[in-house]
């Protein structure tokens, strides 16, 4: 067994959309970052690549480069989910935590649930999405920014 832990955050800003697992939610701001900037698929990317010791998804993905801009993070989730097959393992369990004052994510939590299990090709029932708030503390607290931590646990592929 291999396992990952990855995390992200960005900043809201309005002018942007807000995809939150691949899923847009709506909102008067969206994240900011060279991607869509959804900041769960970017965590557990992370994850993923942590857990196959691969880096991180800024050194497949550069804010630095052009052809990254705007890509939608499904699309890096894909291919660093493409890595870890190429390892031949599969993902055993997926534990998510958004942190977010707002906007509230439990009436999208299946939603986001079914795109992350449609992405890795495993059962729903193996992902766990829960949310909390920053109880008004920093950036997250007072509504300007939303973090995400995924930890994964990756098996040799079965017989």
């Amino acid at each position: 067994m291999r396992v990952g832990l990855g995390y992200d955050i960005h900043r809201l800003v309005k002018g942007r959309r807000l995809y939150l697992g691949g899923i847009e939610i709506p909102f008067n701001k969206g994240l900011l970052g060279h991607s869509d900037g959804d900041v769960v698929l970017h965590a557990v990317s992370d994850a993923l690549l942590g857990a196959i010791g691969g880096g991180d998804i800024g050194e497949y993905f550069p804010n630095t480069a052009s052809e990254y801009r705007g890509m939608r993070s499904e699309e890096i989730l894909a291919r660093v989910f493409r890595m870890v097959k190429e390892k031949n393992l599969y993902v055993e369990n997926l534990d998510i935590t958004l942190i977010a004052e707002e906007p509230k994510i439990s009436p999208y939590k299946e939603k986001v649930k079914e795109n992350i299990s449609r992405i890795l090709k495993i059962s729903i029932d193996n992902i766990n999405l829960k949310a909390t708030t920053n109880e008004g503390v920093g950036l997250i607290g007072k509504a300007q920014a939303i973090a995400c931590f995924a930890v994964v646990s990756l098996k040799g592929v079965r017989d």
